[in-house]
Parts: C-alpha cells; structure tokens; sequence
C-alpha cells in the first residue's frame, strides 16, 4: 500500500510542466468530467492523491476536507504562469517558496499554500529594506526607543512582526497605501485562515491566485518609485560626505515634492540618524544642514511625536541618545514641543506595548487586557492625556476597540469603552475622523470591525458638540458605501477637512 503510495509520486516526478499541469486539470473528481481523457492521463497523476487518501485510511486517518477539490487547484496551475510572467529570471531563481506554493497546490493544500506565499512575501520585503537603507527603516518602523537599539542588522529583522513590517515598509514607501491595504488583509487571512492556526476556512483557487498575484506586484516585482529612490540617494550622501548650502538648497527643493507621509517618515529618519552614537559629527551636521528646510513641512502631530522619542530617552535613562535628541529638536527651535518628559513617555510605551499585543498573531485575546489595564493606569482616572501623544492614543484606541476583525477580548472591552467616555469633545473628533488614517481604514474592510465602528460612533456623539463634528457624524452614517473607501467620498472629504481647520486637528 505504501509502495503504491511511493510509485504515485515518482510517477508525478517524471511529468513535464505542461503534463502535470495538464494532468492536475484533467484529474477526476466528483466535478470533472472525464469523457475526453484518456485513462494514460488519469494515471499520471491519481496515483498521488489515490495513494495518500489510501495510506491515510489505512491509519485510520480522516480524509475528508483534507485535500481541495482537482477542479480549485486546476484553476491555479491554469492561471500561476500569468502570473509569475511578472517576475524576472533572479527573480524566480530566489523563489524558494513560491516553489513550494506550486507543490502545495498541486497537493491540494491550499492553507499550506497560503503560508508559503506569505512567507514569500515577508521574506522578499525583508530583502527588500535591508537592501535599501536598513537603519532607515528601523529608525520609522519601531517607535520604541529600547527596541530600536537592539536593531543593528539584516538578522534583526525577523524580530519585527509582520504587522510591524508592513506598516514600516509603507511609511518609507517601499509599498503603496493602495498595496498595504491588500497586503495586510492576505496578512489577516494568512493569520486565521492558513495552516498557521487550526481553522475550518475554504480557499478557493481564484482566491489564491489573485493573492499571489498582488503579492507579486506590490511587492516582489515593484519597482522603487523616484522619490524613494531620491530618498535613498539622499541618505547615502548624508553619512557619506559633507554637505554645503548649495547641495542642501537642492535637497530642500526636493523636500518641496514630498507629501506629508514620506516627509514625516524622512525626519523620523534624520533623528534616529542624528541620536544614533555610531553616527559622526560631520553626518549630524548634514542633517542640522537639512532639517530646517525638512521641518515646514510636518504637521503639529509629526514635530510633538519627535517631542515625544526624545522624552521618552530621558524617560528611559539613554544619557547621550536623549541629550542628542534635545539638540536636534533645538535646530528648529522646537522646545515647544517637548511634552512632559515621563507622562507622555509612559503613555508611549504602554501605547505601543498594547498595539503590539494586539497585532500579534496569538494569544492577543489573551494577553491583551493586562496591557489595557497599564494604557488605563497610565491615561488617569480622568482621561488627561498630555497634547503629545493625544493623537497616537486616540488612534491606537480606536484600533485596539474595532478588534482584530476576528473576535472580541472580552477583558479588555470594557476598559476599552470606560476609556472612549473619558474623551474629551476634541479627541472624540479625532475618533470620527479616525476612518482616514490607513490603518483604521484598512481594517474597516472586515465585517466585525465596521460594527465596532458604528458602536463607538454612538459612544462619542453626545461629545460632538460643534455643528461641524455632528454634520460630519451624520454624513458618515449616510455613508452606504464599503467603509473603507470612505475616507475618498467627496462630501465626507470637504467636511473632513472644515472639521480639522476649524478645531485644528
């Protein structure tokens, strides 16, 4: 019986591309005819799928809902070469686990098909950033000043979660939002649908081709975009060689064209380079050349976040990072927005701590009300929450309370809502606009999530006093759109923006 088993797989082994896959769409099951095959073409492949359904029986094994039906993985094969035509020569040679998507599909696994194309993806992105400016994506993608100098190298980045990985790569624009929205749901459903966890999910093989196609070409097979390009050249002259007026006027001439996401990660990434010890003084005085002509472009919110990194060295006892970091923010006379050196750092720390736990991919619903309970120790009995960090912790407050789009921690739910009634009138219009943020966005692609929404619409409108805010809670009501696009309605735009104007979010 095993021998039988063995001989079905070295039969496979002898087959062409175009036989097996041939054979693989003309293997019969309960959904394909097999009037026009030949009984040649049958046995070129069933002894495979014959032979382990066998073998599993003779254990006593189960074999229902093991293997896909041959009508699924045949629409994958029929479609793979489509593809795969996107990517070059080296491109395949390296894709090792693109091989072993085949292989699992081919077998009829298609939730172990689905692990291998993510590790595809995670393993390409990682190539990606540590051949493009590694200390520039740790400096953007970890907020948390202990961690990041725990990141020197290339091995450092399987200590990044994929959450992590995806939100950085796209602060320094290795993907795009638009690809970031996809890639982080394929992240979702890699999560509760593949064989990473036990589940009782179906994939079809549309399914998987369309994902393996998106994960291609956002990001195995992207190009670098000019700016991200201009943005890595800029960086190696930066630790290179000494800059003079002229070539910082160039640069700030190309500061001019960045929009606000690229420009708020490009000084994130001057201060880790300004704070970093390993850097020299002719390095930070490049970046004290460049940061004036940087720093019209952020936001409130951007500057106080750099605020924020430098407390939360003092706050830490990193005695020459944080003294580095307070002459970075004096280059730009930016002492206003130092906030309180250890509230705000502790509300930092447990921000991200929390977040962390929640993106994880166990054991979330778990360990997650132990770090709501710190959040609310460190936020107050009365929801005082120093101008710093207001606009992290309304986000991260509204992310954690939409869920995981999977289920509810219960534990931490009520302390999620105790803290939402403790806002005040101009943080609960930060939580209506929150749909605008990408993150908020893209989780409001999942069911779950958009009812949550609706939930804490109703928790924050009695503190949306301003006609304004309440014009926009109504518009965003009325909205029968998909959620997620609705951030992209022109109407909920205008009133978006009179709403940030007119309170100065």
């Amino acid at each position: 019986m095993l021998g039988r088993f063995r001989d079905g797989i070295k039969i496979q082994s002898r087959l062409s591309y175009g036989t097996w896959q041939s054979a693989i769409e003309m293997e019969p099951d309960d959904t394909t005819p097999t009037t026009s095959v030949t009984r040649a073409d049958i046995q070129a492949i069933s002894p495979f799928t014959q032979g382990l359904n066998t073998f599993l029986v003779s254990h006593g094994l189960p074999t229902d809902n093991v293997l896909v039906s041959v009508e699924e993985r045949r629409r994958v094969i029929g479609n793979i070469g489509d593809a795969l035509t996107r990517l070059d020569t080296d491109q395949r040679g390296r894709a090792l686990y693109v091989s072993k998507f085949t292989a699992a599909v081919a077998a009829g696994l298609f939730d172990a098909a689905l692990t291998y194309l993510w590790d595809e993806t995670v393993q390409e992105l990682r190539r990606r950033i540590a051949h493009y400016d590694l200390s520039y994506f740790f400096d953007v993608a970890v907020k948390s000043p202990d961690k990041r100098k725990r990141l020197r190298t290339a091995d450092d980045l399987d200590k990044i979660d994929d959450a992590e990985l995806l939100e950085g790569a796209r602060e320094i624009g290795l993907i795009s939002n638009v690809g970031y929205r996809q890639l982080d749901h394929i992240r979702y459903i890699r999560n509760w649908a593949s064989a990473a966890h036990p589940n009782q999910h179906e994939l079809t093989g549309l399914q998987l081709v369309a994902w393996l196609e998106t994960c291609i070409l956002e990001v195995v097979a992207l190009p670098l975009s000019v700016v991200v390009v201009q943005v890595k050249q800029l960086l190696v002259n930066v630790k290179a060689s000494a800059l003079d007026e002229t070539r910082a006027n160039q640069a700030g001439a190309f500061f001019a064209d960045l929009d606000r996401e690229r420009a708020e990660s490009l000084a994130s990434g001057f201060f880790g380079i300004y704070v970093d010890p390993d850097s020299t003084e002719q390095t930070r005085q490049n970046v004290r050349f460049l940061l004036p002509r940087l720093w019209p472009l952020l936001n409130d919110d951007a500057r106080r976040q750099l605020g924020v990194r430098y407390a939360q060295h003092v706050a830490n006892g990193d005695e020459q990072p944080a003294t580095l970091a307070r002459a970075f923010l004096d280059v730009v006379d930016a002492a206003t927005y130092i906030p309180d050196p250890i509230r705000a750092a502790e509300i930092q720390e447990a921000l991200q701590d929390l977040l962390r736990v929640h993106r994880a991919n166990l054991n979330n619903f778990y360990n997650e009300p132990a770090f709501a309970k710190r959040l609310s120790a460190v936020a107050g009995a009365t929801g005082s929450i120093p101008d710093a960090v207001e606009p992290e912790y309304v986000r991260a407050l509204v992310e954690v309370f939409l869920t995981n789009g999977h289920g509810i921690a219960w534990n931490a739910e009520p302390i999620y809502k105790a803290l939402i009634e403790q806002l005040t009138p101009q943080q609960a219009a930060r939580a209506l606009i929150s749909f605008t943020d990408q993150t908020i966005a893209t989780k409001l692609q999942r069911q779950l999530s958009r009812t949550k929404f609706a939930e804490l619409l109703t928790l924050i409108e009695n503190k949306l006093a301003s006609p304004i805010a309440r014009e926009l809670l109504a518009a965003v009501r009325a909205f029968t759109g998909p959620f997620e696009k609705m951030g992209n309605d022109s109407t909920v735009q205008r009133r978006v923006a009179v709403l940030r104007e007119v309170l100065g979010l």
